[in-house]
């Protein structure tokens, strides 16, 4: 990470869904301008695979991902922290920008519920590049 590279944590408790979708656009959008994190205070043993089948619908493979303990060097080494409407407890460290995007959860949901969450994501995801100064690899 450089000086002058944003970092940017997605938190979820399973860290198996939004947050791992969330880092998929992040990474694909931001096109290496931002260094990504995902993590969760119990994660999943796996990534949601409804979840990995939506994101490769648009060419992102998280198929080769795993779920993360969430730590707090990961939210001190953060510069915003997005928690996933799912109540996640974070450690609080000044400096630190922390948002709540209220998302439904994809667990449980067939492709059909998983895609209209998945595409407010990207759209969060896009407005979050636009106030980090970033611009979109990729539209």
């Amino acid at each position: 990470m450089t000086a002058d590279q944003p970092s940017v944590l997605f938190v979820c408790v399973h860290n198996a869904g939004r947050s791992q979708m969330a880092a998929g656009f992040l990474t694909v959008l931001s096109g290496g301008a931002v260094e990504v994190r995902s993590a969760g205070s119990m994660p999943a043993d796996r990534v949601n695979p409804v979840a990995v089948q939506a994101m490769a619908e648009l060419g992102i493979d998280l198929a080769g991902e795993q779920p993360k303990v969430l730590t707090a060097e990961a939210v001190q080494a953060s510069d915003v922290v997005v928690t996933m409407g799912c109540g996640d407890a974070c450690p609080i460290f000044p400096g630190t920008r922390y948002e709540d995007w209220e998302l439904d959860d994809p667990a449980g949901q067939g492709i059909e519920a998983v895609r209209p969450i998945r595409d407010e994501i990207r759209t969060r995801v896009l407005g979050l590049l636009d106030e980090l100064g970033v611009v979109p690899a990729t539209a």
